[in-house]
């Protein structure tokens, strides 16, 4: 996608609306983050204006005297953009566009600009592409004059950027050709993924909310270099590395990208195939922010995630991360956790070590005897497997070996060979 960035941060005023079902703490929250949001797409935020309301208006979001409210502050402060804290219906988005002299987008259209300002693979340039064009199809009628308010920065980069709102047919058939480019890109990602499984080797997924510091630790654990910024999706493409335990064997690491509340539908379709390298995982680390005020409204949207995407019965290790900036006290009742500082290369040996645990917690135990002559399958067993004691038996002349093998490996291993 695009590489230039925003000179100048444009300026922005933000808009939330409160409903009933949100508290005052879990709203600010949600606030709070739209300005990271605005931030990380290369905005400043100039004012912020809310609203409590029973429901949405569904002509214009807000009320009509906060519209006006609106449309004053956006002359006093010469924004730019107004950004709603939501995702606005075509007809709201129309609707507000022709009542504001500046350009207005909505929450999922500032994730994807974001999104398309950090896709690097050919893979997520096309997922972000499908995302956007899927998310602006519907919102092109009536839009007029509106569209001349658009110009650069927040919200257009990506397909924005060439005009193709004006031409409803073109983007039907880019559509069209996007799902297919990805249905053959899928398909090599699950050759890979049969490919890994062939080769026997243990996977182990990074997943969480964003910027809950998964690459930190990523990089920290397998020596990569999976790119690090304390801002909001700061990784996109998954990046699976070898990762070595303390006991020798070795696993396959995964960093994806990062969760986010009401991540927007188009997204989650999209990216669908990144997303699901979760879902083939023997054992998922889930990295929460220990010092978020709301970590627990975040490990509850990554769970759930992870429910949508039939990955809920994978075991979980829990990592509070960012320890030394939390609370006393910090803990999760869902799953096993560790407490630790990315930063720090003795938590990260900790981490390592509980690693090591809970993946010999996936694999069964086998004690067998291979003769002399079955090199080969000594050599398989050092490795596939924790090998934890080989010794000769010079009365019998065959091996003593004992150790851990993952579930796949059993069968063949302690009955077919042990039969041999």
């Amino acid at each position: 996608m695009k590489k230039d960035r925003i000179e100048v941060a444009e300026p922005a005023i933000l808009i939330g609306c409160q409903l009933p079902d949100q508290t005052d703490e879990q709203f600010a929250y949600s606030m709070d983050e739209l300005a990271a949001l605005t931030e990380t797409a290369g905005g400043v935020v100039l004012e912020t204006l809310s609203q409590k309301r029973e429901r949405i208006h569904p002509a214009t979001y807000i009320g009509k005297g906060k519209v006006e409210e609106l449309s004053h502050l956006i002359d006093e402060n010469e924004a730019g953009v107004i950004i709603f804290n939501s995702e606005l219906s075509p007809s709201q988005l129309r609707n507000l566009s022709e009542q504001l002299e500046a350009k207005v987008i909505d929450r999922t259209q500032l994730i994807l600009d974001i999104f398309a300002q950090r896709a690097r693979s050919r893979e997520g340039m096309l997922q972000v592409e499908l995302a956007q064009l899927q998310y602006m199809l519907p919102r092109l009628a009536g839009q007029g004059s509106s569209l001349s308010r658009l110009g650069g920065g927040i919200g257009t980069r990506g397909p924005g950027e060439t005009k193709l709102e004006t031409d409803r047919r073109y983007i039907r058939n880019r559509i069209s050709d996007l799902k297919k480019q990805l249905d053959n890109t899928v398909k090599h990602r699950e050759q890979y993924r049969l490919r890994r499984k062939r080769n026997e080797t243990l996977q182990v997924a990074l997943v969480g909310y964003t910027n809950a510091g998964k690459s930190t630790i990523f990089n920290g654990l397998t020596k990569a270099d999976s790119y690090e910024e304390d801002k909001l999706f700061a990784t996109l493409d998954p990046m699976t590395r070898q990762l070595k335990l303390p006991n020798g064997y070795n696993v396959l690491l995964t960093d994806t990208v990062g969760f986010i509340q009401d991540l927007p539908t188009t997204l989650v379709a999209s990216f669908k195939s990144t997303l699901e390298e979760a879902k083939e995982a023997d054992l998922i680390l889930h990295v929460i922010d220990a010092s978020h005020p709301d970590r627990e409204r975040h490990e509850e949207i990554v769970l759930n995630l992870l429910k949508e995407l039939d990955a809920s019965h994978i075991p979980v290790l829990t990592v509070f991360n960012k320890i030394d900036r939390a609370e006393p006290g910090v803990r999760s009742s869902m799953n096993e956790q560790i407490h630790i500082s990315a930063k720090k290369k003795e938590d990260l040996r900790k981490l390592n070590e509980t690693l090591q645990s809970q993946v010999l917690k996936q694999m069964e135990y086998y004690s067998i005897s291979l003769k002399a002559d079955q090199g080969d399958k000594l050599a398989f067993l050092q490795r596939n497997t924790i090998l934890i004691e080989r010794k000769w038996d010079e009365d019998h002349k065959h091996y003593r070996c004992k150790g851990y093998t993952p579930a796949h490996l059993y069968q063949r291993i302690a009955t077919e060979w042990n039969n041999d």
